[in-house]
């Protein structure tokens, strides 16, 4: 691998490691949530919804020490997939690029959320492959 690709990927794969040294993170995901989009670039893609798969990765602060059993004090993944819903819901996008952009933007808004890696897949754009798609890793400023 060429030594820029080399540091651009170990940067990119290291988001808990450069957030908040010292500060304990804990990781919550989902899964393969299946779900309909209007995304593509083609004019078949614009209007007829496809099917896609969204995974998370979240880190986020985690109090270390005793903690009341409420589901006020962690980030909650109902509303994670709230969130990825009401984003792909929301109307056509051209590329799965803006798509997770835009949900890792989201889901950043919330500032116990350190890193967020959201992968996106097409399911039915080809016949020979499983699926294709992007994943991106994006972390607070």
């Amino acid at each position: 691998m060429p030594a820029a690709m080399n540091k651009l990927f170990s940067q990119v794969t290291r988001p808990s490691a450069r957030v908040l040294p010292g500060r304990a993170l804990a990781r919550l995901f989902v899964r393969d949530m299946e779900l309909l989009a209007v995304v593509g670039i083609y004019d078949h893609e614009k209007t007829v919804p496809q099917r896609i798969r969204v995974s998370l990765d979240l880190h986020v602060l985690d109090r270390v020490g005793p903690k009341r059993d409420e589901i006020a004090d962690v980030v909650s993944y109902e509303e994670a997939v709230e969130t990825v819903r009401g984003i792909v819901g929301a109307g056509h996008v051209n590329l799965l690029e803006t798509l997770a952009e835009r949900i890792a933007a989201a889901l950043l808004a919330d500032v116990r959320i350190r890193a967020v890696t959201v992968r996106i897949e097409k399911l039915d754009a080809f016949a020979e492959a499983a699926s294709v798609g992007i994943e991106i890793t994006r972390g607070q400023p």
